[in-house]
């Protein structure tokens, strides 16, 4: 009995990790984005039932995105430092068993989507066709972040769409700005893995900026930040947007001395702290329309 227990909780640490359960960056980096969207299409607090589908479907289809990310990667995983350790790369867990969670995480999200309504719905096949692709993208393009940008993004657009059944350009321009930082924080988190990547042949847009690096996340931060101004004076918001983009303006000058000489811990650290730029988004959005 003993024995079955072990191997049970060894086995449900093999799926956690598959999934990410342990590592939450990624899902939070997908959930700031869609909070401040469901915020924004309802200038306030949006729907609870809207609200309690869209986590879930972030959690869900964050996990299902990994283990594709891990599938795609399966062959050369085990050549990367970061990620030699994976289930699917070192066989802890078998293809079949990771196809049989995707499915059960997709076939979990497509039910919550049929919650909300048919625009919503058409855009969730777009996400997934994103979601699944992406993985495949590094063994062909030097941008594939910006095809994460993309699929991480698309939350957006399905947010107003269940929240006001319309997608109108502020969505749009809230979607472009979430690319844009999605390729700040990628490029970083593909920094750590250059090295590596350029032995074994992956394409990322860290390579592709090369010693340029620093200076184009620099000019997409302030794109970034740029973006967000046009987004608050065309919704017309306040003080706090504003107070929180000077915060994230000083978390970006944290990030560029982090990755000054391109320190694979460093980068790392700098990756991770692109959460709270999200965090705070959410909160300065959120207190716009508390205090409006």
């Amino acid at each position: 009995m003993s024995n079955f227990l072990q191997s049970l909780q060894e086995q449900i640490s093999d799926y956690a990790r598959l999934t990410r359960i342990d590592k939450p960056i990624g899902t939070y980096l997908l959930l700031w984005p869609t909070l401040w969207a469901l915020w924004i299409a309802a200038e306030g607090f949006p729907s609870e039932r809207i609200l309690v589908i869209f986590v879930f479907g972030v959690i869900f289809m964050r996990a299902a995105g990994c283990i594709i990310n891990d599938y795609a990667d399966r062959k050369i995983d085990h050549q990367v430092k970061r990620t030699s350790e994976r289930p699917l790369t070192t066989g802890r867990v078998s293809t079949v068993e990771a196809f049989t969670l995707f499915a059960i995480l997709i076939v979990s999200s497509l039910y919550l989507v049929l919650l909300t309504n048919a625009l919503t719905i058409g855009l969730s096949f777009v996400a997934i066709l994103l979601a699944v692709t992406y993985p495949f993208m590094k063994r062909y393009t030097y941008l594939p972040q910006v095809v994460l940008g993309a699929a991480f993004s698309m939350p957006i657009p399905m947010a107003f769409a269940a929240e006001t059944n319309t997608v109108p350009f502020i969505a749009w321009l809230l979607y472009s700005a979430n690319v844009i930082w999605t390729v700040v924080y990628d490029t970083i988190y593909a920094m750590v893995d250059r090295d590596d990547d350029l032995k074994i042949g992956v394409k990322s847009t860290a390579i592709l900026f090369g010693e340029a690096d620093k200076q184009i996340i620099g000019i997409l931060q302030c794109l970034f930040i740029l973006s967000f101004c046009a987004i608050g004076y065309r919704m017309e918001m306040g003080h706090w947007l504003y107070l929180g983009l000077a915060a994230i303006a000083l978390l970006f000058i944290y990030h560029q001395y982090l990755m000054k000489d391109r320190d694979r811990d460093l980068c790392f650290r700098a990756f991770l702290h692109n959460h709270w730029v999200g965090f705070i988004l959410f909160v300065c959005i959120m207190l716009n329309y508390a205090y409006k």
